[in-house]
């Protein structure tokens, strides 16, 4: 049996969610624990009660909406993903794994269908880490990788702190941040946020894992001087070292393997004037690899550059590992429901490792988890031209939303 998708309803559901926080350029700049993700947290509250679920927001601010089964012992099937966006994001990434769960609560509730195993739709708190960092935040508090004390007190670049935001917003729960259900599954939609599927010419990928990374920071101390009178060899300019990095960065994972990417995305000079040298800089790396001995090698391998570029430039140097998740593989009973789902729906589909980081990487400490790939057009996200054509988005839902049906049917 399968179930069939309300696409007009579920295209109008994600014109409506891109509203709160859309941007000029078509985007989406809905940053977690801001006044518009509280807006979005209101109307995916109002969402959740109105398809009937009984919703729960936990002392971290995940949300909860849950559909009682058949079988009181039965695992629970858990499916969604985020609302948080990047910066100047698209409309996309993260919202249409929400969209979809609230969708497949809908179709169920329409067909009048009765799962053997509890459904529950979650949106988790600060999957992006643009604002707060790690990334994953909610998730990982709740899988037990994060210690919630320790994420409480992280601070945003102006320095307020999360837990204090958190509460003003309106979205510290009570319910305490950890499983209060056996759960079966684990479920997340996600545009591909790369190339492959569309190269190939798939209609959904069917994700089999997702790639380990490391971020970190660096930051070397010099001696701020004149730029104009100081004669070069007196220098010990902070930026030169940093630009050493810079491009290691982007060296290393040629060295390393085919799906090695590195990137520096942060540079912090102090005191940032045209005509002073440099006296401190903070510059981050990023590795991402499905495979963890690289993404450790990655890591080495730049902190030892910054050792030896910092010896250059008589500078002394420190650094901060700021997140280092393993590569994770998924379970064959979560793969096979969305590979048979595919398949059903007459879809062409291709088994695909995910090159970014999404809360399944979390889930799979507490249960079998898997995920579907939408197509992105030009492998473009994290940006307003981030974009997956509504037939591809009516695709991957559909195929997301029978494959959890067979979770949590069987």
């Amino acid at each position: 049996m399968t179930v069939s998708l309300d696409r007009d309803r579920f295209v109008g559901t994600m014109k409506e969610q891109a509203e709160i926080g859309a941007t000029d350029g078509g985007g989406l700049h809905r940053l977690a624990l801001s006044d518009d993700d509280r807006r979005a947290r209101d109307w995916v509250h109002e969402q959740m009660e109105e398809a009937g679920l009984t919703v729960r927001v936990d002392e971290f601010g995940n949300m909860f909406g849950r559909r009682d089964g058949t079988d009181p012992d039965a695992g629970t099937v858990l499916i969604g993903s985020h609302l948080d966006s990047q910066p100047y994001g698209g409309i996309y990434d993260g919202a249409m794994g929400v969209v979809t769960a609230l969708e497949f609560v809908r179709t169920l509730n329409d067909e009048g269908v009765e799962t053997t195993h509890p459904v529950e739709v979650v949106n988790w708190t600060n999957e992006e880490g643009s604002r707060f960092q790690p990334a994953m935040q909610g998730s990982g508090v709740w899988a037990g990788t994060h210690d919630i004390a320790e994420e409480y007190a992280k601070t945003d670049a102006d320095g307020n702190v999360f837990e204090e935001e958190l509460e003003r917003i309106g979205y510290k729960g009570s319910t305490p941040c950890k499983p209060q259900h056996d759960y079966e599954a684990y479920l997340e939609l996600h545009i591909e946020q790369g190339p492959y599927l569309e190269e190939n010419g798939m209609d959904v990928g069917v994700v089999t894992g997702i790639v380990g990374f490391t971020w970190g920071a660096i930051t070397f101390y010099g001696e701020a001087d004149h730029s104009g009178p100081t004669p070069m060899h007196y220098r010990n300019d902070a930026l030169v070292a940093a630009a050493d990095i810079v491009s290691q960065v982007r060296r290393i994972p040629g060295t390393l393997g085919e799906r090695t990417v590195g990137t520096t995305g942060y540079i912090d000079s102090k005191p940032n004037s045209i005509n002073i040298i440099p006296d401190e800089v903070t510059v981050t790396w990023g590795f991402r690899d499905p495979t963890e001995e690289v993404i450790t090698e990655a890591r080495d391998r730049v902190l030892a550059e910054a050792e030896a570029a910092a010896e250059r430039e008589g500078l002394d140097w420190e650094y901060e590992d700021r997140m280092f998740v393993e590569p994770v593989h998924f379970a064959d009973q979560c793969t096979d429901a969305v590979q048979q789902s595919a398949d059903a729906l007459g879809l062409d589909s291709m088994p695909i490792f995910s090159g970014a980081g999404h809360d399944a990487t979390h889930m799979t400490r507490q249960m079998d988890t898997g995920m579907v790939f939408a197509v992105s057009e030009d492998g473009k996200s994290h940006n307003e031209d981030e974009y997956t054509s509504w037939a591809d988005c009516c695709s991957a839902a559909e195929t997301t939303i029978n494959a959890a049906f067979d979770l949590a049917t069987e």
